[in-house]
């Protein structure tokens, strides 16, 4: 009975992050078509690619889209994972179909070079950021990306902002010089947008803080911010004195209520700060700040 529920949850969540995948191809074509395209403005990746292919050769954008994917499908499937793979071969055929069918769709923004980069940046951003949260990709380019990150110490987004360098020297062979600076503003906004869809519009941080005073700063933290906090036994290197190290995580949001008590408490503290991708379990949520 159990085994059966479990199969019925996964398929559930399989089903839901596959139509997720798709509205993203979605909307990210309907960036293309209706924003970037008509102005002149192209994308970056595979997808940006495409469109010089399709502008020089007049082959449909879907066909090239689908086509010039393959390997990195390809790539995504042996080095990634089944389920990657899977779910970035749905997403390209949702923007390569997406592409096709909205081709002729009115275009919203005519001539206004500033508007047609945020807006188009931040719809194609929204487009691929869903396709990535939920487990697929949109571009042959992502694919690269999530396969570096795993390797290197930079994000996603980063890593896809740093590989379109290339594909807009080409995309300037058509669209000029002027053309490519657009897409690589547009896509730059673009970039953004992935990385608030993918980590959430607030986010979290980890405050590591060593202080003179860990007791009374972890009890102000709660009482002040009602965040729990952890302590780690900690050696100076090189006086080999004893420390008490605070680990505390928050919502970004909050960081300069964190940083208001820290400096009231220990002006000498030593504090460092990460970025938290995603936090699960425990008691951690959005309090209110008083």
């Amino acid at each position: 009975m159990r085994t059966n529920k479990k199969q019925k949850s996964n398929l559930s969540k399989m089903v839901f992050k596959a139509i997720m995948v798709i509205i993203g191809g979605f909307v990210a074509a309907y960036g293309l078509e209706a924003v970037l395209i008509p102005n002149n403005v192209s994308d970056g990746g595979v997808t940006g690619l495409s469109i010089v292919g399709s502008q020089l050769f007049g082959i449909p954008l879907g066909i090239l889209i689908a086509l010039l994917n393959i390997p990195f499908i390809f790539l995504g499937y042996k080095q990634i994972g089944k389920s990657f793979a899977i779910y970035s071969v749905i997403g390209i055929a949702s923007l390569a179909v997406g592409t096709s069918l909205m081709h002729h769709v009115q275009t919203i923004i005519h001539g206004d070079t500033l508007l047609v980069t945020v807006v188009g940046g931040i719809i194609i951003g929204f487009g691929m950021g869903l396709a990535l949260r939920n487990g697929g990709a949109l571009d042959g380019i992502d694919m690269l990306a999530v396969l570096l990150s795993r390797k290197l110490p930079f994000g996603t987004s980063d890593l896809i902002l740093f590989l379109n360098t290339f594909v807009f020297i080409v995309v300037s062979t058509v669209f000029g010089l002027q053309g490519a600076i657009l897409s690589a503003i547009a896509y730059f906004i673009a970039s953004k947008v992935i990385h608030i869809v993918e980590v959430g519009l607030s986010g979290s941080k980890t405050f590591k803080i060593i202080t003179n005073q860990p007791e009374l700063m972890v009890e102000t933290i709660r009482d002040r911010l009602g965040r729990g906090a952890t302590f780690n036994i900690v050696h100076g290197g090189y006086s080999n004195e004893q420390f008490k190290e605070i680990t505390c995580v928050i919502n970004r949001l909050e960081e300069s209520k964190m940083k208001e008590i820290i400096s009231d408490i220990d002006v000498n503290a030593f504090v460092t700060v990460y970025e938290v991708a995603e936090v699960k379990g425990g008691n951690f949520k959005k309090n209110d700040i008083h």
